[in-house]
């Protein structure tokens, strides 16, 4: 492994991270998600649909009340890319360290 390991594109964005981050603690609806982010409905909609179509993201249709809405919350390869990216993360923040140190 390279000292500097490449940080995954998909979650090495600041929206998508802190999307994640959300997600990997509990599922959640696009109203929380979208007044926890404080992000607009389309740009939320995209990074929702980027996390999808790189199969990190699995959501369900919920009834509650009579009243559909989508819950979501990160797939099992999500979280695994999540949990390295993580890894990846302190990583360089162990190196920057170790830098600051010398």
């Amino acid at each position: 492994m390279s000292r500097y390991p490449k940080l995954d594109p998909i979650l090495h964005q600041p929206v998508r991270t802190r999307l994640a981050i959300l997600l990997v603690m509990e599922p959640r609806s696009f109203k929380q998600l979208k007044t926890l982010l404080n992000i607009t409905d389309g740009n939320l909609d995209a990074h929702l649909k980027k996390l999808s179509n790189e199969g990190y993201l699995h959501s369900q249709m919920i009834t509650d009340d009579g009243r559909p809405y989508t819950l979501y919350q990160l797939s099992d390869s999500g979280r695994r890319a999540f949990k390295d990216y993580e890894k990846t993360l302190k990583l360089w923040l162990s190196n920057l360290q170790e830098t600051d140190n010398s």
